[in-house]
């Protein structure tokens, strides 16, 4: 009796793990509603169907093994393999099916982040209101669609304190904005009359980095800098993650914060430290309050007091 019983579970679950022969046509916008209903951003819904579109396009989508040759065959990187059979598999699930999903290992490369020097001349050299969005992604190290679900009432204009909500399902978190960023935002709501539940940036993270790159390269061609073309938006992020940990003395989970990752998996904080960069430090010597104040509104990290002075150090 337990041997038939050993059998007929086994039987099930080979059934279970073998691949289905034919789930028929793909329905895009089931597959789209499936997503919404399973909380998955609009970025990655978008990203899904473009993958969807060009299976469809190119194989037969109805058989999953076609689609796995197709896929194991196509010429390109094993990121871009991934996202076709992670596009595929929410195809799958959505109709309630198993399948053998293939596994593509992503190379990831280590980038370094950019000299603060780049990214100032790019702040400093594009149109307004797109300083403001590069000045506060350098301040708050946030990710691109964080800054468009910023609300007026999410930053206090006196401090430079903010509160992001945080993307990937992550918890929020608290951010400051320099003096430069403020005064900045304090034009652009003036300008565009915006009062405390409007949003600051009512734009998408794709125009965002669209209008970043279309920028980028057209002040490196017109100041002949092309290394500027090397500067990614998320660069930024990445630029912010290097200087909290060097600031903060290499420690990790600070970072994670600061960008919102989290802490049960720090792989991804990683990505976004660069140890060799160089952190240039000026000494600061204040001796009365309002110059101590000051030196911790700049982030400045106190070294010692002698004799009624006390000594900081600051982050170039």
């Amino acid at each position: 009796m337990k041997k038939e019983l050993v059998k007929q579970l086994l039987e099930q679950l080979q059934q279970e793990t073998k691949d289905p022969q034919d789930i028929g046509n793909i329905n895009l916008t089931n597959v789209q509603i499936w997503m919404k209903k399973e909380a998955y951003e609009e970025t990655t819904i978008k990203r899904v169907m473009k993958e969807l579109k060009h299976i469809i396009r190119h194989c037969d989508s109805r058989k999953p093994e076609e689609v796995k040759l197709f896929i194991s065959n196509k010429k390109c990187e094993a990121g871009r393999k991934e996202n076709l059979a992670e596009a595929y598999d929410k195809v799958i699930q959505s109709l309630g099916l198993n399948w053998k999903k293939p596994f593509y290992q992503r190379k990831r490369k280590k980038r370094r982040a950019p000299k603060e020097e780049l990214i100032n001349f790019i702040i400093d050299n594009v149109n307004f209101p797109l300083n403001l969005k590069l000045s506060m992604h350098k301040d708050l190290g946030n990710r691109p669609i964080e800054l468009t679900w910023l609300k007026v009432k999410d930053i206090d204009l006196s401090t430079g304190a903010t509160s992001l909500t945080g993307a990937k399902h992550t918890i929020g978190r608290e951010g400051k904005l320099k003096q430069k960023s403020i005064e900045l935002l304090k034009r652009l709501i003036q300008r565009n009359n915006l009062n405390s539940e409007n949003l600051i940036f009512p734009t998408t993270s794709d125009n965002l980095s669209q209008e970043y790159r279309h920028a980028r390269n057209n002040l490196a061609k017109v100041t002949n800098r092309p290394e500027l073309k090397q500067v990614q938006l998320y660069d930024f992020r990445r630029f912010k993650g290097t200087r909290t940990y060097h600031i903060s003395g290499g420690k990790i989970l600070e970072v994670a914060h600061t960008l919102g990752h989290k802490e049960h998996d720090l792989r991804a904080t990683i990505q976004y430290i660069d140890t060799e960069a160089n952190i240039t430090w000026i000494p600061i010597k204040c001796t009365t309050d309002e110059e101590i104040q000051q030196a911790i509104k700049d982030d400045c990290i106190l070294v010692g007091h002698e004799n009624g002075t006390w000594y900081f150090k600051k982050p170039a």
